[in-house]
């Protein structure tokens, strides 16, 4: 089975810099509403069996665009439990503030989460993030088919891909996050081992 992640399109508050957990949400920018559409066309001949996104506007709206333009439609299927990662009281603050206030914790959460202390700001702990992505992609083990295509957010995919691949809370952010509108790719014959195939790509747009 290959999974086919997507992070969603860039969206005003990516633009302004604000943190855009799983209590925020702002509307897709119109160039990157065009960067999802030539992912879609990219993606067009592959057969999902079945799609999946995060509940939240911005992760539905890239989902429905990707979908749009493939050849083989099917429905998708919405799930809180691709959600972004909640971050409580950091939600909406720009993050060159958060930087000011918070330099360690904020440098923690770009390049080591085992030393973010989520409870200073009543967010969700690494463990419990990765832990409900980790669980609905498990259990799509019973799933028949090929290809699944699952939508997601930046901070919550970036530390789920890797907890599934092995790495430990300290490795998650290890050579950065995902861009937008990136596909990434694991390959997995029993969903408990996973390879990676293709990681942030966005060389579509070169196309």
């Amino acid at each position: 089975m290959k999974l086919y992640f997507v992070r969603h399109g860039r969206t005003e508050w990516n633009e302004e810099g604000r943190i855009q957990g799983a209590n925020g949400d702002s509307p897709i920018l119109e160039s990157s509403i065009q960067q999802l559409k030539a992912l879609g066309q990219h993606l067009s001949q592959t057969y999902f069996d079945a799609a999946y996104s995060s509940d939240l506007p911005r992760a539905v709206h890239t989902a429905q665009i990707i979908l749009e333009q493939n050849q083989h439609p099917i429905s998708l299927q919405e799930t809180p439990a691709l959600r972004e990662w909640w971050l409580g009281r950091l939600e909406g603050r720009k993050i060159v503030e958060l930087k000011a206030l918070y330099p360690e914790e904020m440098k923690a959460f770009r390049h080591n989460l085992a030393e973010f202390h989520h409870d200073i700001f009543g967010a969700e702990s690494v463990e419990e993030t990765t832990q409900r992505t980790e669980n609905f992609i498990k259990s799509l083990k019973d799933k028949s088919g090929e290809a699944i295509l699952i939508v997601g957010h930046g901070a919550n995919l970036t530390a789920s891909i890797r907890t599934l691949l092995g790495y430990k809370p300290e490795e998650l952010r290890k050579n950065g996050g995902l861009n937008n509108a990136s596909v990434t790719i694991l390959t997995t014959d029993d969903f408990e081992h996973y390879h990676l195939d293709t990681w942030n790509d966005t060389s579509y747009l070169k196309d």
